[in-house]
Parts: C-alpha cells; structure tokens; sequence
C-alpha cells in the first residue's frame, strides 16, 4: 500500500522539496529585483518625472518669456503709434505754418507789386500831363495867337499866357466834382 499511498498522495500538491527549492528561488528572484531593478526602474521614473517636470517649467518659463516679450512689443506699437501721431501732428502744424508763411509773403509780394505799379502808373499820369501841358501849351499859344492876331512867339510871353491857360484849367477842374464847369 505504500505504493499505492505514494500514488493517492493529493496530485494537485507538489512535493515539499520542490515547494523549498521553489520558495528559496523566488526569494533570490524578488531579492534581486528589489536589490537591482526596483532601484534602477524607480531611478528611470524619477529621470522621466524630472524631463517632464523640466519641460513643463521650461515651457512656463518660455511662456511667461513670450508674454513679456508680448507686452514689451504691445507697449512699443504703442508708443510707435503715439509718435507716429505727433509727428503727424507735427507736419500738420509745420505745414499750416508754411501755409501762413507763404500766404504772408504772397499778400507782402502782391502789396510790393501793387505799389509799384502805382508808382509807375502816377510816373506815367505824370509824364502824360506834362506832355499834354507842353502840348496844350503849343495849341492854345497858337490858338491864341491867331484869335489876337499877333504872334506869341516870345518865350516869356508865351510861357505865361500858358501858364494861365493851364492854371484857368486847373481851377475849373478842381470846381466841379467831374472835372466840367458848373456853366
């Protein structure tokens, strides 16, 4: 029966010796991965856990960086466009000034302008009644001469006969607002 009890042992259960040697090569197995791989696993976790949380505080940083550099951009556009509305400003007023300048020296140029034409124009007035004087002078000693029947071609007789011809015209001119007698 001994063979037949060695035989009707429980099949499920292993011999004891192989439940030792088996338990005795677990402990080194899970010895050694705690020794040597545990460490080195929670080494490689710790190395990925430092890169991610590197990267996640490099990327803040470059974040807050990009914000900065937004800002400091922002505020320069800003300021660009507010110089930029001077110096428009700027032009405006220096151009409404050149405007104002020029306009001044136009009217000072037209007024210099006007002003010599009236001086030649009372040069020219003055030129023509001399002429008319020495003219009308000649007519009204002729005239003269041939309604008194003698000749007037004494200077000092003539020159005063003209003279009071001239002067004759002269306060009838200045009777009368247009130049005609009141006759």
């Amino acid at each position: 029966m001994s063979i037949l009890a060695a035989e009707s042992a429980n099949p499920l259960l292993p011999p004891v010796g192989e439940i030792i040697i088996g338990l005795i090569a677990f402990a080194i197995v899970l010895f050694v991965m705690f020794k040597f791989v545990a460490p080195r696993f929670e080494q490689v976790f710790q190395a990925r856990r430092q890169a991610i949380e590197g990267g996640i505080e490099r990327a803040e940083a470059m974040q807050a960086e990009a914000k900065a550099a937004l800002e400091q951009y922002k505020a320069q556009l800003a300021e660009a466009r507010n110089e930029a509305a001077q110096i428009r400003d700027q032009a405006r007023a220096e151009g409404q000034q050149i405007l104002e300048e020029l306009r001044t020296q136009a009217q000072e140029e037209s007024a210099r302008i006007v002003a010599r034409g009236e001086e030649q124009l009372t040069t020219a007035r003055q030129q023509v009644v001399n002429e008319l004087r020495g003219q009308i002078g000649t007519l009204a000693v002729d005239l003269a001469g041939r309604v008194v029947g003698e000749s007037l071609a004494d200077d000092a007789r003539r020159s005063g006969t003209v003279d009071r011809f001239l002067a004759q015209l002269d306060g009838m001119a200045a009777g009368s607002p247009d130049g005609r007698s009141s006759r």
